[in-house]
C-alpha cells in the first residue's frame, strides 16, 4: 500500500469516522458509568452520546465554512449579481 493511500485511510478514519470519538466515549460509558458496551443499554448510551457529540462537532464546523465563505461576499456584491 503506498504511503499516500496510508494518509489517506488514516485521515478518513480521524476526520469522517471519528475512531477517537468512538473510543473515548465507550471508555466513558465503560468506566464511568459502569455500564457494559455489549449489553443494549450500554449500547444505546454509547450511540445516543457519540452521535449527539459528532453532530454537534460536524454542525460547528459546517457553520464556521458557511460563514468563513459568506464573509468574501458583501451584500452589495451579492445584490449586483442577483439582479443581473
Amino acid at each position: 500500500m503506498s504511503i499516500l493511500g496510508i494518509i489517506f485511510r488514516w485521515l478518513n478514519d480521524q476526520l469522517l469516522k471519528m475512531t477517537w470519538l468512538y473510543e473515548l466515549v465507550r471508555i466513558f460509558v465503560e468506566k464511568v458509568l459502569r455500564l457494559n458496551f455489549n449489553t443494549r443499554l450500554g449500547g444505546s448510551v454509547h450511540f445516543f452520546i457519540y452521535d449527539t457529540i459528532k453532530i454537534f462537532i460536524l454542525l460547528s464546523v459546517l457553520i464556521f465554512l458557511i460563514s468563513y465563505i459568506q464573509s468574501y461576499f458583501p451584500p452589495e456584491r451579492t445584490k449586483r449579481y442577483s439582479a443581473t
